[in-house]
């Protein structure tokens, strides 16, 4: 694994656990781990169990012993790594946006494409995916218990940047993150919204601010400009004409990681807030019945036929924000042993990141309609429900 910090230390407990609670058909062996600072990343190697450590994630390709490499570094390093790892035939698992350019996220997306056809497989870590609840509302939408999609409204609310005293770090700065808000959380709802309801977006209308426009380094001496967004909104059109309203923000006063998701069709309807991440809503029956009853039915996502569920603890014990970790190692060790290509792949990665770029265009262009799918001309205005979508 490259890099150790935050998600560094939520991948190790996920392959940690994939191990513990989970039966996959290859087992795996935390054999190195890589951060230029040799004595942090022995102080988490130790912490969760890694055999090895590296300064340089170039050793990686070379050893005979490691035939993985999970990347959780920063973004503007995720093309290099990814491309030389499957190029040296290692699997990849590669921490979410795949990129900050779509340039590079095609090279990504080709370098995946040819390792495949040598059975190398490559997976980018949209890992909300694997939350119970949110996994249940696919299988829910997909035996079409809300009927013909309506609406769907998602929000990624987050307030650590509210305080202008916040030190810059590399999440605020273009050349190194790609995008601020918009990347950093908006790459989820973004995938989420085409992992729920199988549609992606065609184009999409967009606001974006930055509030703080300096802040102090962290290590003193004055400030440095941000380059990214605070916080962006932007609504779009998915490729069945549904519309779709999307919020992005990390100064949001009080919310600490509200992803908010809200599906509306015409038999139904299902709610998910993560911050009560083992509970789904789903409303059922559109307007027939008796009114006095109708209503969300709250369901606590914990039985044993429940996804990913089961592996765990009786029902009612709740799960966390780790376990989807779990979930995502596990399941990208199976599709390795069956030779199966694991979802959600670079080529998904390679869709987000052109939403991205079209958001940030949109913005630009003073909120334009622009085009996500090449055969929409940019500038066309979003189709209606009545119109054919290209």
């Amino acid at each position: 694994m490259v890099g150790y910090a935050f998600m560094g230390m939520a991948h190790s407990q996920g392959w940690r656990n994939a191990r513990s609670f989970f039966t996959p058909p290859i087992r795996p062996r935390l054999t190195a781990l890589v951060g230029r600072d040799r004595e942090a990343a022995a102080d988490v190697a130790d912490r969760f169990g890694w055999q090895d450590v590296e300064t340089d994630w170039r050793s990686l390709l070379e050893r005979d012993d490691i035939d993985l490499i999970d990347i959780c570094t920063p973004g503007d390093t995720h093309a290099e790594i990814a491309v030389a790892a499957l190029e040296a035939g290692k699997h990849v698992l590669c921490e979410k946006p795949l990129a900050n350019t779509v340039a590079e996220a095609e090279t990504m997306a080709a370098a995946a494409r040819a390792a495949a056809g040598r059975g190398v497989r490559s997976m980018v870590g949209f890992t909300y995916r694997r939350v119970p609840a949110l996994a249940l509302a696919r299988r829910l939408v997909a035996e079409g218990r809300l009927g013909e999609l309506r609406h769907v409204r998602a929000q990624y609310l987050q307030d650590w940047l509210t305080d202008p005293s916040v030190p810059m770090s590399w999440r605020m700065t273009r050349e190194r993150a790609g995008s601020g808000a918009l990347g950093d959380i908006g790459a989820h709802i973004v995938d989420l919204t085409r992992y729920l309801t199988g549609e992606h977006l065609v184009g999409v209308t967009a606001l974006g601010d930055t509030f703080v426009r300096e802040r102090p380094l962290p290590e003193g001496g004055g400030t440095a400009p941000v380059t990214v967004d605070d916080a962006v909104v932007f609504i779009g059109r998915l490729s069945d004409g549904t519309p779709a309203t999307f919020e992005a923000t990390r100064c949001a006063t009080g919310r600490k990681n509200a992803i908010r998701i809200e599906l509306n069709g015409s038999r139904g309807s299902l709610a998910f807030d993560f911050e009560d991440m083992n509970v789904l809503h789903l409303h059922e029956g559109g307007t027939d019945g008796d009114t006095t009853t109708r209503g969300f039915t709250r369901i606590l996502v914990t039985e044993p036929d429940h996804p990913y569920a089961g592996a765990w603890w009786p029902p009612g014990h709740v799960l966390g924000y780790e376990h989807a970790f779990a979930h995502q190692a596990t399941d990208l060790l199976i599709a390795i042993a069956e030779g199966s290509d694991p979802e959600p792949s670079f080529e998904d990665g390679l869709h987000v990141q052109r939403v991205l770029d079209a958001v940030q265009t949109s913005v630009e262009r003073g909120s334009a309609w622009t085009a996500i799918d090449p055969g929409v001309p940019a500038g066309s205005p979003p189709p209606t429900k009545e119109e054919p979508i290209p």
